[in-house]
């Protein structure tokens, strides 16, 4: 069986230059006295020979990992694989791995999960936390990604601003009943949403709210929405609180021979990956998460690097609230007068 071969190390570009093992040293990692045309030189014939620097090494020499920590509450989510993509394209932009780890949904899995970054030498954690996560229990510097209302938090996409977006867009629609659909009524991230779709009403208008959390409680998982019956009492536009409960309402008014957008306007938050490809596509509100990556890693960084954070405290940003973008696809259309649907159906 074939031995693999190791990339080249420091001493090998030593000998090949004729230089010592120091300089080189010194050279590719920018410090003690090397001139800037030696240092110029040892990098190149470095990246010439395919030289890969040793994380494992510099952690030794210098005591930091190079690594963060991310927590997710629920990686099954279609929309945390999002977060987790930009955490991590943020993080190799400075120069720093991630190592994640999942809640599976539960507030004590998520407290283990911190407990096990960090001992793994995490130097800092960036947490999206499920209600009562114990942000204490990390021994270093942590960025909350969640939303404005949560007590501590660092950055997260202004999800009231969002609301008021969706409200707005079925208001110059013509729709005046609306039925919010949410799935977690302990969630502030969706209470958000659903406020600012209520703050964003018109005099005219009037919502309803539909916690499926609750409704499958007395009816079990998977039970109807009962979406048709709302559609009979009046409801011309359902504001669904995230692209998965959207997805959810747009199959049961279908199955029903409920049109979209003909009869109803159906809209959704987060734009995950099938949305565009809905039938119809789904008309929702999108999160800068790249932004929001953004803000979240250099805030931790700066953190990390100036210890002005105590261990175990929230680090906090310059711009807390990132805007949300609508994007208007098939999914809503002018409301149509309850008797058209009547007389379709009768």
């Amino acid at each position: 069986m074939p031995q693999l071969r190791s990339g080249p190390n420091l001493s090998r570009i030593a000998t090949s230059l004729g230089v010592s093992v120091a300089t080189v040293s010194n050279a590719l990692s920018g410090k003690g006295r090397v001139s800037e045309r030696l240092a110029e030189k040892i990098r190149d014939h470095a990246r010439a020979l395919g030289y890969v620097p040793s994380h494992a090494g510099r952690a030794l020499r210098t005591g930091r990992s190079g690594v963060l920590g991310l927590v997710l509450p629920d990686i099954s989510n279609p929309l945390f694989p999002k977060i987790a993509q930009a955490i991590e394209f943020a993080a190799a932009s400075a120069g720093y791995g991630v190592l994640i780890a999942d809640s599976r949904g539960d507030v004590a899995t998520q407290t283990e999960a911190i407990n096990r970054l960090v001992e793994r030498g995490v130097e800092g954690m960036i947490i999206v936390p499920r209600r009562a996560t114990r942000i204490a229990a990390a021994s270093c510097p942590v960025a909350v990604i969640d939303t404005a209302s949560t007590p501590g938090n660092t950055v997260a996409a202004d999800h009231w601003q969002g609301g008021q977006l969706i409200a707005a867009h079925l208001a110059d629609l013509g729709h005046k009943r609306i039925l919010i659909i949410g799935n977690n009524p302990e969630s502030n991230v969706q209470n958000d949403r659903a406020d600012g779709i209520r703050s964003g009403l018109h005099e005219d208008m009037s919502c309803e709210s539909l916690w499926i959390e609750k409704l499958e409680r007395r009816a079990g998982t998977g039970c109807s929405l009962g979406l048709a019956r709302k559609v009979e009492q009046g409801h011309t536009a359902f504001a669904a609180l995230s692209d998965l409960q959207a997805l959810r309402a747009l199959t049961e008014l279908q199955l029903h021979g409920i049109k979209v957008p003909a009869n109803v306007s159906v809209t959704g938050f987060d734009d995950l990956i099938w949305s565009p490809v809905t039938a119809p596509a789904l008309t929702t509100v999108k999160m800068d998460m790249d932004k929001i990556a953004e803000i979240a890693v250099e805030a931790l960084l700066d953190s990390i690097g100036t210890s002005s954070i105590p261990e175990g405290r929230i680090v906090t940003a310059k711009v807390d609230r990132v805007p949300m973008h609508l994007i208007i696809r098939q999914s809503s259309g002018p409301r149509s007068p309850l008797s058209n649907l009547e007389r379709e159906n009768s």
